[in-house]
């Protein structure tokens, strides 16, 4: 059974609902719903309210390293897609995004960055105005 950190939570809670909206709770938990009910509050309390909203990094430091950590692993199309929205919610420039995930090509490998580029190409095209260049 989970324990909660009131002043986690209510840290989480806020960032979380900053980065990634007010519906995103309900879709995360829907998406995990009769496989684990506390995966969403510990995500909150402890992956946001824990260490995303630590000092020491700014958010959008912190997303840009979410993403790079997303293309690396080569399997979490949804975060990436997820992080690159909540990098630009948190003020993120499209360029600093795609410079982030080009940044890892000689460690994640050339099919990994083009994929993760494709992944999120309409993000970052509908983040800019005038004719989408990516």
């Amino acid at each position: 059974m989970f324990s909660s950190n009131p002043e986690l939570r209510e840290r989480g809670t806020q960032l979380f609902e900053q980065l990634f909206g007010g519906d995103a709770r309900e879709a995360v938990t829907r998406d995990s719903e009769g496989l684990c009910p506390d995966f969403i509050d510990m995500t909150i309390e402890w992956a946001i309210g824990g260490i995303t909203a630590r000092p020491g990094l700014d958010i959008v430091t912190r997303e840009l390293v979410v993403i790079a950590s997303c293309v690396m692993l080569g399997h979490t199309v949804p975060q990436l897609r997820a992080h690159t929205q909540a990098a630009l919610n948190a003020g993120a420039t499209r360029e600093q995004i795609i410079e982030a995930i080009l940044q890892i090509k000689f460690y994640a490998g050339g099919a990994a960055v083009r994929n993760a580029l494709v992944h999120v190409k309409d993000i970052l095209n509908s983040s800019v105005q005038g004719p989408p260049d990516l």
